[in-house]
């Protein structure tokens, strides 16, 4: 945005400065080309009256000695002709008047004169233009035409002169522009640095709401009234999403936390229960219930797992990834046994460091093993692996279950989703939610892919600690 307000601002100034200064040398030429143009009729106008005389007594070198002055004091050739239009005099001479080099340009002129017509002013002198300046004038007497006389003037120095008015107008431009562009880069900044710190912010926001964390305000920091005004807008405003979502996640929290104990009570009475109803309607409707109590209370669980994932904030400490996939999956083996289900572990045992929430990689590895488990079949294997390349670090589940359709993959990750080939198996549905959290909260990213031989492979990739 910088980059086109400066460019529409520099567009301004470049038309001001093109849209006055083109007009101007062109005035500038006009003026030295007028100039030029009056002061050699009123000499050209000066030598028909001188050469009357000597025409009409048919003596026309009477005027030689003058023309041949002025030529050598002004640098301008005189010619003058009869009413036949033949050349009669020049200030180079007899000889070389009728060699001058600039026959074509004089005709046309002298003709003119010979009608009787004065010569115009002709157009804008240009510096590249050398063409001389050709005027004729005729030589009346009673009112009949009897001759003409004709200067040709070079306009060399009024083409310089030209010139050096264009390249100091040039120079006057150049400098505006400059300081145009000197004026309009901070004053670009300073209009836009609300809009950048409101970008920074707004960026900001979506990472400080995910991580449980206060936005940093945005303040007045400069600019027009109107952008710092804004500012104050989106603090008010990013204050407000910060602590609706601060109450929500602490809702949930603390509705999870209070409803365990009542839940926690509800099983042991419903515990009591076993062995006192002999009904057999009665003792299935409370196999039921044991059954629908314990479903509440894993799914109270895994709402207190996200709320604390949630919360978990931007603190993040640096952990031996290889030594906590030891530790994990040693715990898990027993559970594998049972199930007659083999855990694996690939790891590179070089100490790979990650930087993640407060037992993070815990939770993480919980979630995915429990749900591996879940869903592998009996006498196959789950696979964990670490693998290290560059700064990335990137942690693997495998597992040999049912796994996901391809369109499902991308709504695994959703809250309570359940795929409905798996409804029948015990799940709270907030697993890889929990898990999407956390890797979010550590920069990483989260990976569904279905390989082959069947199952589900889940892959995350984090910075190097």
């Amino acid at each position: 945005m910088r980059v086109r307000l400066q460019g529409i601002v520099l567009t301004l100034v470049a038309l001001l400065v093109f849209g006055l200064g083109i007009p101007l040398g062109r005035s500038i030429a006009a003026g030295v080309q007028q100039d030029l143009f009056l002061d050699r009729l009123t000499d050209t106008a000066r030598f028909a009256s001188l050469a009357q005389r000597p025409l009409l007594d048919n003596k026309p070198d009477l005027v030689d000695s003058a023309l041949r002055r002025y030529t050598e004091v002004y640098g301008v050739q005189v010619l003058v002709f009869d009413q036949d239009g033949k050349q009669v005099a020049s200030s180079l001479g007899p000889n070389a008047a009728r060699l001058d080099t600039h026959a074509e340009q004089i005709s046309g002129p002298a003709h003119e004169a010979l009608a009787g017509r004065r010569s115009q002013s002709g157009g804008v002198l240009m510096p590249w233009d050398a063409t001389p300046l050709v005027l004729a004038e005729p030589v009346l007497a009673d009112g009949e035409v009897h001759g003409a006389v004709v200067t040709v003037s070079d306009t060399g120095a009024e083409r310089a002169e030209v010139l050096w008015w264009w390249l100091l107008l040039a120079t006057g431009g150049i400098l505006a522009f400059t300081l145009a562009l000197a004026v309009a880069i901070p004053v670009v900044r300073w209009i836009l640095r609300p809009v950048q710190r409101l970008d920074d912010a707004t960026g900001a926001l979506v990472a400080s709401v995910v991580s449980g964390r206060e936005a940093e305000p945005v303040g007045e920091s400069g600019g027009p009234p109107e952008l710092r005004q804004l500012g104050r807008s989106f603090d008010r405003m990013a204050e407000s999403v910060s602590g609706a979502l601060a109450a929500q996640r602490a809702f949930v929290a603390d509705a999870s936390h209070q409803l365990r104990n009542p839940l926690t009570a509800l099983k042991i009475r419903l515990g009591n229960l076993e062995g006192h109803v002999d009904d057999e309607p009665a003792s299935a409707d409370l196999d039921a219930a044991r059954v629908d109590a314990g479903r509440l209370h894993q799914i109270l669980d895994g709402l207190l797992s996200m709320a604390r994932a949630e919360a978990s904030g931007g603190e993040l400490d640096p952990v031996v990834l290889d030594d906590v996939v030891a530790e994990r999956v040693a715990d898990w083996t027993v559970v594998g046994q049972a199930r007659d289900v083999r855990l694996i572990v690939d790891t590179a045992g070089s100490g790979t460091r990650v930087c993640l929430p407060p037992r993070g990689a815990e939770t993480i590895l919980d979630a995915l093993l429990d749900n591996a488990l879940k869903f592998t079949a009996a006498g196959t294997e789950i696979r964990v692996a670490v693998e290290r390349d560059g700064d990335r670090v990137r942690l693997s589940v495998r597992d040999h279950g049912s796994g996901l359709r391809p369109e499902e993959l991308d709504r695994a990750r959703d809250r309570f989703w359940r795929s409905p080939a798996h409804q029948n198996v015990p799940g709270s549905g907030l697993g890889l939610a929990i898990v999407s959290e956390l890797v979010a909260h550590a920069d990483g990213e989260l990976e569904l892919d279905l390989p082959e031989g069947g199952g589900l492979r889940i892959t995350m990739t984090f910075p190097a600690g």
